[in-house]
C-alpha cells in the first residue's frame, strides 16, 4: 500500500511540474502573439490579425503530431482555445451568427474561433450578411448545407447581390437531443423544433412519440426557450441549448442518421492566401442554349480541377434564368485553378469568386456523444 501511495504522489508531482511548464509556454505564446501585433503595426482591428489560412495550417500540424491518448478532436479544441485567448488579448473578435443563443450556428462560431470572441446573435441570415457588409462585426457565420437535408438556399441567394467573401468553412456533427422537464415520454404532448430538426428526427419521433403534436419554430433555441415553462412539452435541440436554457436531456442523439453533419460558412470582407488545402466557391452564369452547362464545366475537367458541388438557383434577373454555385478543390493562386478560371471567364456570362478558403480541419477520430438510442433505451444522463 505504501508503495502505491508513493507512486501516486510521484505521478502527481510530475503532473504539477508539467502544469507549470504548460502555463509558462502558454504565456510565452501569448507574448509572441503580442509581438506579431507590434510587427504588423496598428491595423484596422482584430480581424486584421486573424488569418484563417494560417490557423488552418497550425491545426493541421496539431493533427499530424498527435499520437494520443487524446483524440484529434480534443487536441484541436484545446489549441483553438489557446489561439483564441492569445488573439483576444487586446480586443476580441466580433462574430455575428444566426441566433438566438443556443443554436448550432453558435456552436460553429466556437468551433472556428474558440470562446474568446464576442459572439453576436442575429435574427436572420440576411442580418448576418448586413452586419459583415457594414463592418459592424469582423466575421459572420451562417449555415449553408446539411448532409441529410441539403442546401440552405437563402444563404446562397444572399451572395447574388453581396460582395461578402467566404473566408473559411466549418463542419459540425449535429447531435439532436430531446430536451424536456417531463420525466417520461408518455407525459409529452408537444414537440417544438426547427423544421429541419423535425425532419432529421422523423423516424425516431414516429417510433417514440407518435401521438405528440409536432410544432415547427424559427430555431431549436426558440424551441428550448418555450419548453422551459411547459412541462408537458419537449424541444429538439443541441446540448448547448440544453445548457443555455437549463433543460434536462431526456434522450440523447435522436437523429435518424448517425453521420448528420451541417456545413457552415465564415463570412469576411476579403480573399485570403492559400493554406495548402483549400476550396474555391464560384458563382457562375452561362449563356442560354444547348450545351451551356457543359461549356461551363469543361474547362474545370480539362485542367484537372475537381468539382465538389454544384447548385442552381434562380438569378432573379429574368423568368427561368439560373445561376450556378460551384465548389472546386484548390485555391485561385494555384495554376490549374487559375487557368481553368481564365477559360471559364471567356465562356461564361458571369464568373464571381465568392471565396478561396481553407477546407474544414477535421480530426481523424469522430466526435462521440453516445450512440443513437434504440427503442426502450434509457434516457440520457
Amino acid at each position: 500500500m505504501a508503495e502505491k501511495t508513493l507512486n501516486l504522489e510521484a505521478v502527481r508531482e510530475r503532473i504539477d511540474a508539467l502544469d507549470q511548464q504548460i502555463q509558462v509556454l502558454i504565456a510565452e505564446r501569448a507574448g509572441l502573439a503580442q509581438d506579431v501585433r507590434r510587427v504588423k503595426g496598428d491595423l484596422a482591428g482584430p480581424a486584421a490579425y486573424y488569418r484563417p489560412d494560417r490557423e488552418a495550417q497550425v491545426l493541421r500540424r496539431v493533427i499530424e503530431r498527435n499520437d494520443g491518448p487524446l483524440s484529434d478532436t480534443v487536441m484541436l479544441r484545446l489549441f483553438r482555445e489557446i489561439m483564441s485567448a492569445c488573439l483576444a488579448q487586446q480586443e476580441p473578435l466580433r462574430v455575428a451568427y444566426l441566433g438566438p443563443e443556443g443554436t448550432f450556428t453558435q456552436q460553429a462560431v466556437y468551433r472556428q474561433f474558440g470562446h474568446s470572441v464576442n459572439a453576436i446573435a442575429q435574427p436572420s441570415i440576411e442580418d448576418v450578411f448586413l452586419q459583415v457588409q457594414a463592418g459592424e462585426v469582423d466575421f459572420g457565420v451562417v449555415p449553408v448545407e446539411n448532409s441529410s437535408q441539403g442546401i440552405v438556399s437563402h444563404t446562397l441567394d444572399m451572395f447574388l447581390h453581396s460582395e461578402i467573401k467566404i473566408t473559411a468553412e466549418v463542419e459540425l456533427r449535429i447531435h439532436q437531443h430531446l430536451l424536456t422537464r417531463a420525466r417520461r415520454l408518455g407525459e409529452i404532448e408537444r414537440v417544438y423544433a426547427h423544421s429541419q430538426s423535425l425532419s432529421q428526427c422523423k423516424h425516431w419521433l414516429a417510433a417514440h412519440l407518435p401521438e405528440a403534436e409536432l410544432i415547427a419554430l424559427s430555431s431549436n433555441a426558440e424551441a428550448a426557450r418555450r419548453v422551459r415553462t411547459q412541462p408537458d412539452a419537449a424541444a429538439i435541440a443541441g446540448r448547448h441549448a440544453a445548457e443555455v436554457y437549463g433543460l434536462p436531456v431526456l434522450f440523447g442523439n435522436i437523429e435518424d442518421h448517425v453521420d448528420n453533419t451541417t456545413r457552415f460558412l465564415v463570412l469576411g470582407s476579403e480573399l485570403l492566401p492559400a493554406s495548402g488545402e483549400d476550396k474555391t466557391t464560384l458563382l457562375v452564369a452561362g449563356s442560354d442554349g444547348p450545351g451551356a452547362l457543359f461549356r461551363l464545366l469543361e474547362p474545370l475537367a480539362r485542367h484537372g480541377v475537381n468539382m465538389k458541388r454544384i447548385e442552381s438557383r434562380p438569378s432573379r434577373q429574368g423568368r427561368w434564368d439560373y445561376v450556378f454555385f460551384i465548389d472546386v478543390e484548390g485555391h485561385i493562386e494555384e495554376a490549374a485553378v487559375a487557368e481553368a478560371l481564365a477559360e471559364l471567364q471567356s465562356e461564361a456570362r458571369m464568373v464571381k469568386i465568392l471565396g478561396s478558403y481553407p477546407r474544414a480541419v477535421l480530426g481523424r477520430m469522430p466526435e462521440a456523444e453516445g450512440a443513437s438510442p434504440s427503442p426502450g433505451a434509457a434516457p440520457a444522463a
